[in-house]
Protein backbone atom coordinates (compact mmCIF):
# COMPACT_ATOMS: atom_id res chain seq x y z
CA UNK A 1 0.00 0.00 0.00
CA UNK A 2 3.13 2.32 0.51
CA UNK A 3 3.34 2.28 -3.32
CA UNK A 4 -0.03 4.13 -4.11
CA UNK A 5 1.01 7.40 -2.72
CA UNK A 6 4.02 7.55 -4.51
CA UNK A 7 2.55 6.39 -8.08
CA UNK A 8 -0.27 9.04 -7.86
CA UNK A 9 2.36 11.70 -7.61
CA UNK A 10 4.14 10.70 -10.31
CA UNK A 11 1.12 10.59 -12.07
CA UNK A 12 0.41 13.90 -11.23
CA UNK A 13 3.49 15.66 -11.70
CA UNK A 14 3.02 14.12 -15.32
CA UNK A 15 -0.12 15.80 -15.83
CA UNK A 16 1.10 19.04 -14.70
CA UNK A 17 4.03 18.81 -16.65
CA UNK A 18 1.62 18.09 -19.71
CA UNK A 19 -0.54 21.22 -19.03
CA UNK A 20 2.24 23.71 -19.11
CA UNK A 21 3.72 22.31 -22.47
CA UNK A 22 0.20 23.20 -23.60
CA UNK A 23 0.31 26.84 -22.07
CA UNK A 24 3.76 27.39 -23.28
CA UNK A 25 2.61 25.96 -26.82
CA UNK A 26 -0.27 28.36 -27.08
CA UNK A 27 1.46 31.49 -26.09
CA UNK A 28 4.34 30.58 -28.90
CA UNK A 29 1.70 29.76 -31.30
CA UNK A 30 0.06 33.50 -30.58
CA UNK A 31 2.91 35.13 -30.43
CA UNK A 32 2.98 34.47 -33.98
CA UNK A 33 -0.84 35.88 -34.36
CA UNK A 34 -1.36 39.75 -35.77
CA UNK A 35 -2.14 42.09 -33.78
CA UNK A 36 -6.28 41.94 -34.24
CA UNK A 37 -5.44 37.59 -33.41
CA UNK A 38 -3.20 38.59 -30.27
CA UNK A 39 -6.30 40.89 -28.71
CA UNK A 40 -8.55 38.05 -29.73
CA UNK A 41 -6.20 35.22 -27.84
CA UNK A 42 -5.84 37.35 -25.02
CA UNK A 43 -9.55 38.20 -24.44
CA UNK A 44 -10.30 34.42 -24.81
CA UNK A 45 -7.86 32.64 -23.46
CA UNK A 46 -8.50 33.05 -19.73
CA UNK A 47 -11.75 31.56 -20.50
CA UNK A 48 -10.66 28.19 -22.20
CA UNK A 49 -11.31 25.28 -20.24
CA UNK A 50 -11.27 21.34 -21.39
CA UNK A 51 -15.03 21.70 -22.04
CA UNK A 52 -15.00 25.15 -23.49
CA UNK A 53 -16.18 25.23 -27.10
CA UNK A 54 -13.62 27.63 -28.66
CA UNK A 55 -15.67 28.65 -31.36
CA UNK A 56 -17.99 30.50 -29.10
CA UNK A 57 -15.39 31.39 -26.87
CA UNK A 58 -13.98 33.45 -29.99
CA UNK A 59 -17.36 34.96 -31.33
CA UNK A 60 -18.06 35.77 -28.25
CA UNK A 61 -14.86 38.15 -27.89
CA UNK A 62 -14.56 38.87 -31.97
CA UNK A 63 -18.69 39.74 -32.20
CA UNK A 64 -18.59 43.31 -29.80
CA UNK A 65 -15.36 44.31 -31.80
CA UNK A 66 -17.16 44.07 -34.70
CA UNK A 67 -20.45 45.35 -33.96
CA UNK A 68 -18.54 48.61 -31.80
CA UNK A 69 -16.34 48.90 -35.16
CA UNK A 70 -12.91 48.47 -33.78
CA UNK A 71 -12.50 45.66 -36.30
CA UNK A 72 -14.24 44.39 -39.43
CA UNK A 73 -15.91 41.26 -39.69
CA UNK A 74 -13.78 40.45 -42.26
CA UNK A 75 -10.38 40.83 -40.22
CA UNK A 76 -12.27 39.37 -36.96
CA UNK A 77 -12.83 36.31 -39.43
CA UNK A 78 -9.42 35.66 -39.97
CA UNK A 79 -8.08 36.77 -36.85
CA UNK A 80 -10.40 34.80 -35.01
CA UNK A 81 -9.58 31.60 -36.98
CA UNK A 82 -5.90 32.14 -36.52
CA UNK A 83 -6.24 32.77 -32.69
CA UNK A 84 -8.75 29.50 -32.22
CA UNK A 85 -6.15 27.35 -33.98
CA UNK A 86 -3.80 28.47 -30.73
CA UNK A 87 -6.90 28.39 -28.33
CA UNK A 88 -7.10 24.78 -29.14
CA UNK A 89 -3.70 24.43 -27.74
CA UNK A 90 -5.16 25.35 -23.96
CA UNK A 91 -7.51 22.67 -23.86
Amino acid sequence: MRFLPHISLVGLSMFSSAAWADQAAATACSAKLSKDGQLIYSKAAPNVTPKTDIKDAVVSVARPMVMNGSMSRDAARAAGEAAGECLKLLK
